[in-house]
């Protein structure tokens, strides 16, 4: 390995209409907003509208799908327009996109995910809706400030965590996806392409995978079982160390 920094986030040069993002919020708003499985690993309210997974399923909140499982718009699409037009503007194959809101006064503790940096092949984009102020994104113990519109990449296989202190909730549009060409070109534009790298020291993902486990064993979701079959298998064959 270098001893070039590592590439923790970028705030990627695309900007999406605030308006147009909010119109699309307000529909959304009225669904049913579903509780995130990992109800050890926040306090307050972290819920979830999923607009892209296995199938078009809109129960499944998860960022994973099962393997077989065709990417597919969720009905809430046929109305959401320009969240549409957002995601087919990213060239890339979307394995995932949510609505994830964040309620005033809630915490999302200090975790890691799991092979979600660039270097790993797949990634995390967030496109804030709604925020405020006293939103606290610390990434790596640095404090991210994302506004409304804005385009970022988080590697967050480093430890992360989010605290609304606002008193509004915050909402963002989390999109992921599988690198390739288009993405290599977009991301090394802004940073050099051996500063993503995988981190040698990985020794809490084996402990990371075995929390996302247990989480998923009290959820009553179709797709649970699916998922917990295929991290198991990665935990026995050890495919997860770097």
């Amino acid at each position: 390995m270098s001893n070039r920094q590592i590439t923790k986030h970028l705030k990627l040069p695309i900007r999406f209409d605030q308006h147009k993002l909010a119109h699309d919020l307000s529909l959304a708003l009225k669904k049913n907003w579903i509780p995130h499985f990992n109800t050890s690993g926040y306090s307050g309210e972290w819920t979830v509208i999923p607009l892209y997974t296995g199938n078009g399923d809109e129960t499944n909140i998860f960022a994973i799908s099962p393997e077989a499982a065709e990417i597919t718009e969720t009905p809430i699409m046929k109305e959401c327009h320009y969240f549409r037009e957002v995601v087919e503007s990213f060239k890339f194959p979307v394995t995932s996109a949510r609505l994830l809101r964040l309620g005033s006064g809630a915490e999302i503790k200090p975790h890691r995910d799991h092979e979600l940096g660039y270097e790993d092949g797949s990634f995390r984009l967030h496109i804030p809706i709604v925020t405020n102020s006293l939103v606290e994104f610390i990434l790596d113990g640095e404090w991210l400030l994302m506004s409304p519109g804005e385009c970022w990449y988080t590697n967050v296989n480093f430890i992360h965590s989010v605290s609304n202190r606002g008193e509004t909730d915050r909402i963002h549009l989390v999109i992921d996806g599988l690198r390739n060409e288009w993405t290599d070109k977009l991301f090394y534009a802004q940073a050099p392409p051996d500063s993503f790298q995988k981190m040698r020291d990985n020794q809490e993902s084996s402990e990371t995978i075995k929390r996302i486990i247990e989480e998923l064993e009290r959820s009553t979701e179709p797709a649970a079982k699916q998922l917990i079959a295929e991290l198991s298998q990665k935990l026995s064959s050890g495919n997860h160390l770097a």
